[in-house]
């Protein structure tokens, strides 16, 4: 096995190198606490590897991305979210006996319990429908109680099920509608779009293209390594938590600005555009200005130093969604003009800055009619997969321990307490 050295104090110490399958390095730093006393400091955690997973491999200066060894754009292509669901939790694509018995289960499962539509009738008509998903999804852990060992195929079951049906009556109670019960016949995204926009006194019939693009928007959302809010899933889990507590914990994690808020502020960014008079070269110029203070949102990637792979595919997506609905959006304009130019312009293509899958995803999902409040909804419905995933493997891993991290104190240095009378 080779070795790193770390010289402290004039004493060397050997860490161990690990090398995943793909020849990813790390450095064990497991006991150089324990042996040296000192500790690593990585302030969020960019060279820091929290865990060795089987689940997600990115190289975000190649553009790779792939689930279980399968390309995204592969199973964005040829696969549905179902089944790219099945694939991310049990580590093979199923066969066609357990993908039937898979779609049923999680057709059996999608109502919840009467009783939980009182907690709905309890949330102001302002609330978020990330406030409420992340509640509902923490509450179902009261009507399932019991040893997670027994039931945790069931229960990843009844998440997968169940949120779907939480989001869509989250959006229903945030827009005054009665809700709308999910129907048997109806396939995993498509039973989503009619519990969002169907209405009791009206027939609804579901697009096939939308259903096509809510298939691949969840399948590319459905797992990214070790992100924010997959991190926080790991480290609630690993305190032994309930999966509904895990689970709810990843939602709230996502919710930030900063993680999976970034497409809401995509279309957040079009319209104050829009609303200066549509002058998208005017931001072009205000992003080229680094004492502007304005950035292009959706653009470039913290990770992809190259091209976000999944804003490839999501680009047709978009256009195959925007011709079918004849959408005349002034947005989508602008959006397609600032696109044009960073693809084009070379202070973007220089700086890799290309459009992400954030820039795609508001455009979507604003021409399918889902609004941007219910954008990081959107989100953790498909990222679900991968912190069901992520959870499992976490508690399959006898290795395993509570996360713990460590910290360099900076605050102040012993001292007496001196009586009130004194101060």
């Amino acid at each position: 096995m080779s070795t790193a050295s770390v010289t402290l104090n004039g004493k060397v110490y050997e860490l161990p190198v690990v090398r995943g399958v793909e020849n990813d390095i790390a450095i064990d730093i497991t006991k150089l606490l324990s042996e040296s006393g000192a500790i690593t400091l990585d302030p969020g955690f960019n060279s820091t590897g929290a865990c060795q997973s089987g689940v997600t491999y990115i190289d975000g200066g190649k553009g790779i991305l792939r689930y279980r060894g399968y390309p995204i754009e592969q199973l964005a292509e040829k696969s549905d979210f179902v089944e790219t669901a099945w694939l991310l939790l049990y580590g093979e694509l199923p066969n066609a006996e357990q993908l039937k018995q898979f779609r049923g289960q999680l057709t059996y499962h999608s109502m919840i319990h009467e009783d939980m539509k009182k907690f709905f009738e309890g949330f102001p008509p302002s609330a978020h429908p990330m406030a409420i998903l992340s509640a509902m999804v923490s509450s179902l852990s009261t009507y399932y109680p019991g040893s997670e060992d027994d039931q945790s195929d069931a229960n990843i079951v009844r998440l997968l099920a169940k949120v779907r049906t939480i989001a869509a009556y989250a959006f229903k109670k945030s827009i005054g509608q009665p809700t709308i019960y999910p129907r048997n016949d109806l396939s995993y995204c498509a039973n989503f779009l009619h519990m969002m926009f169907a209405v009791p006194t009206e027939a609804y019939a579901v697009n096939p293209v939308l259903v096509k693009a809510l298939n691949m928007l969840l399948i590319l959302h459905a797992d990214h390594e070790q992100n924010c809010s997959t991190s926080t899933v790991r480290i609630v889990a690993s305190s032994r938590a309930n999966i509904f507590a895990s689970i709810s914990a990843g939602i709230s994690a996502l919710w930030g600005p900063l993680h999976g808020g970034a497409n809401q502020a995509v279309l957040e960014m079009l319209q104050t555009i829009h609303d200066d008079g549509g002058d998208y070269r005017k931001y072009v110029a205000m992003a080229k200005d680094k004492n502007s203070g304005f950035r292009l949102m959706g653009f470039g990637h913290r990770v992809y130093k190259n091209f976000d792979p999944r804003a490839t595919i999501l680009r047709k997506m978009a256009g195959e969604v925007l011709n079918e609905l004849g959408v005349d959006d002034p947005l989508l304009e602008i959006a397609s003009n600032l696109e044009k130019i960073a693809l084009e312009d070379d202070y973007f293509v220089q700086r890799k800055l290309y459009p992400n899958v954030d820039f795609y995803s508001g455009i979507l999902y604003r021409a399918m009619g889902i609004p941007t409040n219910m954008f990081t909804v959107m989100f953790a419905l498909g990222r679900l997969p991968g912190w069901l995933a992520h959870w499992r493997e976490q508690q399959s891993d006898e290795s395993s321990r509570i996360y713990r991290p460590r910290q360099v104190y900076t605050g102040a240095t012993e001292r007496n307490y001196v009586p009130l009378a004194d101060r």
